[in-house]
């Protein structure tokens, strides 16, 4: 009890650190003025401005299409090598592979998104695609989404029994019906998490969407971003609350999903 005592302001002051911006935003999204340095009255005003902003309310649609492409294609390259990372053994080549696939994890984003800018560049100019748009922002976004994915599934991989694998095998499975029947269903909630953090980070986006998106393909982090120069209007205060409200009913809903006792 005295050690939960002791941790009970440090933890307290950081959550709050984390947590009471979120509520003042939430708070000044309901603001009836338009100035952030004063509240006036409680009002919905901002949300209904909101949506009738068509540019923001495109690119946040924008956004959560970009992502979910994004973290498809990652998740499917990102499941196939961290599979091979995990299974395959040793295997020629195998330090450059894991090496090329924990690149991402650590480059910086200015010079991932510079020499993707690069490569399409040369590549419109060779073969006439791909045109910069939507198109290579979710290409670029699945490139370092599939190096986290790989990660997740392999430490997941690595943790697994595989002598229910080798089991099938042996009972004379293939190799494909073995991975699609024993070991996906064993690797899915890894996958399912690869899937979902590779959709935030592309969601999140900015510095790699900045240098290889093109004319009408501004994402949401790029719309809010140049706004910033502007000053911003409690409008982006009101999309951020409803994200943060989306949010935290897909937490809610995913703990009680979770949290139910298996039913024989």
């Amino acid at each position: 009890m005295r050690r939960i005592g002791r941790l009970a302001l440090p933890l307290g002051l950081g959550f709050a650190f984390l947590y009471l911006p979120l509520l003042l935003m939430a708070l000044f999204s309901l603001n009836d003025s338009r100035m952030v340095t004063s509240f006036t009255g409680v009002s919905t005003r901002w949300y209904v401005a909101l949506w009738h902003n068509e540019p923001l309310v495109e690119a946040l649609f924008l956004s959560l299409r970009i992502a979910a492409v994004a973290a498809t294609m990652a998740t499917i390259l990102g499941v196939l090598a961290g599979f091979s990372l995990a299974r395959l053994g040793r295997f020629r080549a195998r330090a450059g592979f894991a090496a090329v696939m924990a690149a991402p994890l650590v480059m910086p984003e200015v010079i991932t998104g510079l020499s993707l800018l690069l490569l399409f560049v040369a590549m419109e100019q060779a073969f006439g695609f791909p045109a910069r748009g939507a198109g290579t922002v979710a290409v670029a976004h699945a490139t370092f989404g599939a190096a986290y994915v790989a990660v997740v599934v392999q430490a997941r991989l690595s943790e697994l029994d595989a002598s229910l694998e080798e089991a099938a095998m042996d009972l004379g499975a293939r190799p494909w019906t073995v991975f699609a029947r024993i070991t996906l269903p064993l690797a899915a909630p890894a996958i399912a998490a690869g899937w979902l953090l590779a959709f935030t980070l592309s969601f999140d986006d900015l510095v790699v969407a900045s240098f290889v998106s093109g004319p009408g393909a501004s994402t949401l982090p790029m719309v809010v971003f140049s706004s910033v120069r502007m000053g911003l209007t409690p409008e982006f205060y009101a999309l951020a609350t409803l994200l943060v409200a989306a949010v935290a009913v897909l937490l809610v809903l995913a703990w009680r999903l979770l949290s139910r006792p298996l039913r024989a």
